[in-house]
């Protein structure tokens, strides 16, 4: 049985965590920065995001949203209370961020009204094949694997992800002031609640899942397990962002750095 983790750094300093996590987390970084760097999020940070693929995003993204406190009981379902530290900072973890999620879906639906997306719409629509596999396999991996695993795919993978995509949106004020005034402040809640540059829950989870599974290397199987359930999140986001863009007609930037 592997050594117990216990953090001894800063829980948001990755050199706090044992160097096959630290190892796992680089090589995962390349299909992280597909998602965050995504052209939906610059255009939509330089309000140049249409009308369709605003729709698409916010109807297509929707069921994540909604079904993520669900994820969140599934593993609450596996803590065996007292079993071990690792599963003890994760009941904590879970029970105490379920209701946050809920919030989250109500300020999703905020955003969606202000971004002329309404309500009903965004509840009776039904979300495109390719933007549902995001939800479907969070489901399915929530509901069916370890624990280690599935707070991997979700509490670490997209929510790390969509805070790092949520401070793109909000890095510059364009956005936030293309809303009216008395839209201003709900349309940007749920932006503004995911783009805190401190923001530890990501971390939380990261730690968790390193606590479950110990100080030492897992056996490679597990490993490789850990991995493609990370990097499967980035995929599934990432084919849920290209769809939103799907007949769009996006404005070509000049991105090269001019020389000196």
């Amino acid at each position: 049985m592997s050594k117990e983790f216990i953090r001894k750094g800063e829980i948001q300093d990755i050199t706090s965590y044992p160097a096959w996590i630290q190892a796992l987390v680089t090589r995962c970084a390349a299909d992280r920065e597909t998602v965050v760097n995504h052209e939906v999020f610059q255009l939509m940070r330089d309000v140049q995001l249409g009308k369709e693929a605003t729709h698409r995003f916010m109807v297509g993204v929707w069921p994540t949203i909604v079904q993520f406190p669900q994820y969140m009981a599934f593993n609450l379902l596996k803590v065996k209370y007292g079993s071990s530290r690792g599963h003890d900072m994760a009941r904590k973890f879970l029970i105490r961020n379920i209701r946050v999620e809920q919030l989250h879906a109500d300020m999703w639906l905020d955003w969606a009204e202000a971004s002329g997306v309404a309500r009903q719409e965004v509840l009776q629509g039904t979300a495109p094949t390719t933007t549902s596999v995001l939800a479907d396999w969070c489901w399915g991996i929530c509901s069916g694997d370890n624990l280690a695993a599935a707070m991997a795919a979700t509490n670490y993978a997209i929510e790390g992800a969509t805070g790092e995509w949520a401070e793109v949106v909000c890095s510059r004020d364009d956005y936030a002031l293309s809303f009216s005034e008395a839209q201003r402040k709900p349309a940007m809640r749920w932006l503004r609640q995911h783009a805190k540059y401190d923001d530890v829950h990501p971390w939380e989870a990261l730690e968790i899942i390193t606590t479950l599974m110990g100080e030492e290397e897992p056996a490679q199987q597990e490993l490789a397990h850990l991995e493609q359930c990370i990097r499967t999140s980035y995929r599934y986001m990432s084919t849920t962002l290209d769809d939103c863009l799907k007949n769009e007609a996006v404005p070509q930037q000049d991105y090269r750095v001019s020389e000196a």
